[in-house]
C-alpha cells in the first residue's frame, strides 16, 4: 500500500489583498490528502482538485473544495454549493461540523474517478459522483469536472488561512 508523502509542513496564505494559489508539481488520478486548516474570522480559501495548470481551479479543474467560515455574516447568503465542504458549485456539505473561528480543523479528502468524499473532523460532508451533476450554480457548467487527472493545491481567496499537516497519497486501482 502507498504511503502518504508530506507536501508542506505549513502554509499561511497571505494578508488581505495579497493572496495566491499554490499547487503540487506532480499531478495526481486518484488520491487522498490528509490536511489541518485553520480559518481567520470570514476566512475563505480552497482546495484544488485535478487542476490543469490553467484557468480557474473551480471550473477548469476537476473542482475547487470550499474552505470557508459558515458562520461569517458576508456569507450568510451563499448558494448552499458554496458553503465549507462543498464541491463549489455542484454539490452542496453537510453543514455544522466546522470547529470555532481559530481552532485547528483535521480535513481528509478522496478523489476516486469521479468521486469526491470528504470528511471533515472525523464526520463525512459530501461523498458525490461528479459527473452526475446535471444542475450548477447560477448555471455554469463546470467544463473541467471530468478530469481524470491533474494538480492539488490550494486556490487563496486574498485572506491569511493556515495549513498544516498536509500529507497526499496516491491510489491505485485496488485500493479504497
Amino acid at each position: 500500500m502507498a504511503r502518504f508523502l508530506s507536501a508542506i509542513a505549513l502554509v499561511r496564505m497571505t494578508e488581505e489583498g495579497h493572496g495566491g494559489n499554490l499547487f503540487t508539481e506532480e499531478e495526481y488520478d486518484d488520491f487522498v490528502v490528509r490536511v489541518e486548516f485553520k480559518l481567520p474570522p470570514g476566512g475563505n480559501n480552497g482546495l484544488a482538485i485535478r487542476y490543469p495548470g490553467t484557468g480557474r481551479a473551480s471550473y477548469d479543474g476537476m473542482t475547487e473544495l470550499q474552505v470557508l467560515d459558515d458562520t461569517a455574516t458576508k456569507y450568510a447568503k451563499l448558494d448552499p454549493r458554496q458553503y465549507h465542504g462543498s464541491v463549489y458549485g455542484m454539490v452542496a456539505a453537510h453543514r455544522g461540523y466546522l470547529r470555532p473561528v481559530g481552532e485547528w480543523n483535521y480535513q481528509e479528502v478522496t478523489v476516486q474517478g469521479h468521486t469526491i468524499k470528504v470528511e471533515l473532523n472525523g464526520s463525512v460532508i459530501v461523498d458525490a459522483d461528479v459527473s452526475k451533476v446535471t444542475e450548477f450554480k447560477d448555471d455554469l457548467p463546470h467544463p473541467g469536472k471530468d478530469l481524470t487527472r491533474g494538480h492539488f493545491g490550494f486556490a487563496g481567496h486574498n485572506e491569511p488561512v493556515m495549513f498544516r499537516n498536509v500529507a497526499i497519497k496516491k491510489l491505485v486501482a485496488s485500493e479504497e
